[in-house]
């Protein structure tokens, strides 16, 4: 017995009530609701036409012994019918004012047959027929007028009716238990084989769960369980793929963390040693730039982590998106790259456009390319700036810079995650930049692209689906 929360009573009532459990019973007791109803239907149809049969049958003999001759025997003459009628009893009711002074003739080798009011007003001429049921003898009794005051009374036992249809129950009963035994074998195949595939998938939910391994599970046939699978599989798949751009993300991060924080633990190295008694000291000139190099790469780190935060940021659900007039987008970025651009001008050309997204993703991949034009162009250079429909339900945001442009063999792969090219390496940055632009860009059903420039620069696009504002 277990107690109340008690895990193997869970499992135990799992198991009972498991699905196969619950496709066999409902198996089962559909087929033996059908098999009840044409039981109980067949029954009944073979009822009522056994009981028919017999109240035609009696009906057709006591009109027989009406028209049958009268027959003189040793005290009166009495229906020929009294001769032929072993297999049922007969008599014939003379009128009376009541049952107890009736009197009923009848053969003396067979027992009278029950009579009552009903038998009585036909003799009478009450009334033209009478046939019922006497409950007293379990028989069918009718009675026909004989004329001169007289009824003839015919009853017959119900009984051989009654044990063939007790017959007929017993084997519908055999006939329906069977069937509905060979409908739960059935179902049980049916389920087993039928949720197979079920299995297979809880197996394998079981198995990521305890090991984590990913492996897509083999479908077979094209119904909805192989479906089911395929979709299994993909989702399966959709974790692969997470958790392998997780495992890259965190070994990128790792190898980009490795430079700046190997620079800064020197550097604090030197300056701990300068500190301790009897070490030269440093020279003032070497104290500025160690300095200055701590602050470049502690600036670098937090660059980089507020780029892998807002990587980890745009993975949030599509729910929270919102309405997003991107010129306004635009404009904000502008704003921003403005007052931290320095010479560089800007050359602007916007019309309005329509989205479902998210602001701040949107506004920081727009400002990641600004930044990015103004870092490699020269000063007092002009970055171009253009928002524009393409007439196929998307538009684009395009920004080119003025600065050496980007070679042909880099151009696939600027925006992948910590990727820089010869030219970026000796400038500031954490790689990660186009890549957010990239992520932000797919994440809103749209694209990246770079290019050059007709001017020789780089010329970076996001191409966004949306409508004319």
């Amino acid at each position: 017995m277990t107690e109340p929360g008690d895990p193997r009573g869970t499992r135990w009532g799992a198991r009972r009530f498991s699905l196969r459990g619950r496709v066999t019973l409902l198996a089962a007791a559909c087929v033996a609701g059908a098999v009840a109803l044409v039981s109980i239907g067949a029954y009944m149809v073979v009822r009522s036409n056994l009981y028919q049969q017999l109240d035609d049958s009696l009906m057709a003999r006591a009109q027989a012994a009406v028209k049958s001759p009268q027959v003189q025997t040793q005290l009166q003459q009495v229906p020929g019918a009294f001769l032929a009628s072993a297999d049922l009893q007969i008599g014939q009711l003379n009128a009376a004012p009541d049952v107890q002074h009736a009197v009923m003739t009848y053969p003396t080798s067979s027992s009278p047959p029950p009579f009552g009011q009903d038998e009585l007003n036909v003799a009478n001429g009450d009334s033209v027929q009478s046939l019922r049921t006497d409950f007293r003898t379990d028989s069918r009794v009718v009675a026909l007028p004989n004329g001169h005051g007289e009824a003839i009374v015919l009853a017959q036992s119900m009984g051989p009716t009654k044990r063939t249809l007790n017959e007929l129950a017993l084997v519908l009963f055999l006939i329906g238990g069977a069937g509905i035994l060979v409908a739960a074998a059935a179902g049980t195949a049916v389920a087993r084989a039928g949720l197979r595939p079920v299995d297979r998938l809880t197996s394998a939910a079981e198995r990521v769960s305890r090991t984590g391994d990913l492996r897509p599970i083999p479908v077979s046939g094209d119904d909805e369980l192989a479906r089911l699978t395929q979709t299994f599989n993909t989702m399966l798949g959709a974790v692969a793929d997470s958790q392998e751009r997780q495992r890259q993300l965190v070994a990128d991060a790792g190898h980009e963390l490795r430079t700046p924080l190997t620079s800064l633990r020197t550097n604090l190295e030197l300056l701990l040693a300068a500190g301790k008694p009897g070490a030269p000291p440093l020279r003032d000139e070497d104290r500025v730039d160690i300095i200055a190099d701590i602050s470049g790469q502690l600036d670098e780190l937090t660059q980089l982590i507020g780029d892998l935060v807002e990587l980890a940021r745009q993975d949030e659900p599509r729910e929270r998106f919102e309405r997003v007039e991107l010129l306004d987008v635009v404009e904000r970025a502008l704003d921003r790259a403005r007052r931290r651009a320095g010479e560089i001008n800007f050359d602007v050309s916007l019309q309005p456009w329509v989205l479902t997204g998210d602001n701040s993703s949107l506004e920081r991949a727009v400002l990641n390319l600004l930044d990015n034009a103004v870092k490699f162009s020269p000063p007092d250079a002009t970055v171009w700036v253009r928002l524009y429909p393409l007439g196929d339900g998307t538009a684009v945001v395009e920004v080119a810079d003025a600065g050496p442009g980007i070679a042909e063999e880099d151009l696939p792969k600027v925006f992948d995650r910590f990727y820089r090219s010869s030219e970026a390496r000796t400038l500031p940055g954490s790689g990660l930049g186009l890549a957010i632009v990239k992520h932000a860009a797919e994440r809103h059903g749209g694209a990246v692209y770079a290019s050059r420039a007709p001017e020789g620069g780089a010329l970076m696009t996001i191409r966004l689906p949306g409508a004319p504002g």
